[in-house]
């Protein structure tokens, strides 16, 4: 009988091994191992659906020169995903991408991207980024979030914390509130203090690198990406959490680390110019 069941356990222990490799993803750039329990049909079906919901209760700008400029660096970022993933057999992350850009009427200074490249830019941060190349900073990191698929990879961590592994369509089915709660703080529309920010600062990092890279193929130099930072930093009103309690980066230490990203970002930069797609 102990033998027995010895065995069970053994051929458990293997299973759940087994599934977890396969529920494994690689990042682009940092190649660090990821867990992802989340279909891409499942994440991208959801995304689109959250992605609606938010236009329908938000007010889209009617700024035509500035939406003009969203539309115009969201593009050019794009094209350079696209580039960079083919270049790297990884194309298959934009598989079934839906992408659209918004300009939102709102003095909140943020940006994001949904799965699936639904991106969001708030009017209360273009004064921060004053130009095209200081919104392709913002748009390059937080599509850069996206293809890294780390909101797939918190949802995933999340739904094995607080809802004990259960599948994200029976978690929308039976806990609608708590799910979306959660989908929120997994794709950057929340804040949490928890267990899981740690995670979210390494994805900070991650999608800083990435970010400046996507960018830099795009035309836009990635040295102006401290400039904005330093621009953000000063944005920012009130008394800033120490760095602990942060789901990003101080933000010293972020222009340090994005100073030492900047040398191999340049060489995309550099390449750019024998493609003819250096922006002005």
């Amino acid at each position: 009988m102990k033998k027995t069941r010895g065995y069970l356990l053994c051929a458990l222990f293997l299973l759940c091994v087994f599934v977890l490799l396969l529920s494994c993803a690689t990042v682009p750039v940092t190649g660090r191992m990821q867990l992802n329990l989340i279909s891409s049909e499942t994440i991208l079906s959801m995304s689109y659906q959250q992605y609606d919901d938010f236009l329908k209760a938000s007010k889209i700008s009617t700024n035509k020169v500035e939406t003009e400029r969203v539309l115009r660096v969201g593009k050019n970022i794009e094209s350079a995903v696209t580039r960079y993933l083919l270049a790297n057999n990884m194309a298959s992350r934009l598989r079934d991408y839906k992408w659209e850009y918004h300009l939102i009427e709102s003095d909140e200074i943020n940006a994001w991207c949904m799965p699936g490249g639904k991106v969001v830019i708030y009017t209360g941060l273009l004064p921060v980024t004053i130009d095209d190349t200081g919104l392709a900073v913002v748009m390059g990191h937080e599509i850069a979030h996206a293809i890294a698929q780390h909101g797939n990879e918190r949802m995933s961590q999340q739904l094995g914390v607080q809802l004990g592994g259960m599948a994200l369509a029976t978690a929308v089915a039976t806990r609608p509130a708590l799910t979306q709660q959660l989908w929120m703080a997994a794709f950057g529309l929340g804040s949490e203090v928890g267990v899981l920010l740690p995670f979210s600062r390494l994805h900070e990092n991650e999608a800083d690198e990435l970010g400046l890279i996507f960018m830099a193929m795009a035309g836009y130099d990635p040295r102006e990406a401290l400039h904005f930072w330093a621009r953000m930093s000063g944005a920012k009103s009130g008394q800033a959490p120490p760095e602990w309690l942060s789901s990003h980066p101080a933000d010293q230490t972020r222009m340090q680390r994005i100073q030492a990203m900047i040398p191999h970002a340049m060489q995309y930069y550099t390449a750019s110019y024998n493609q003819n797609i250096v922006r002005p």
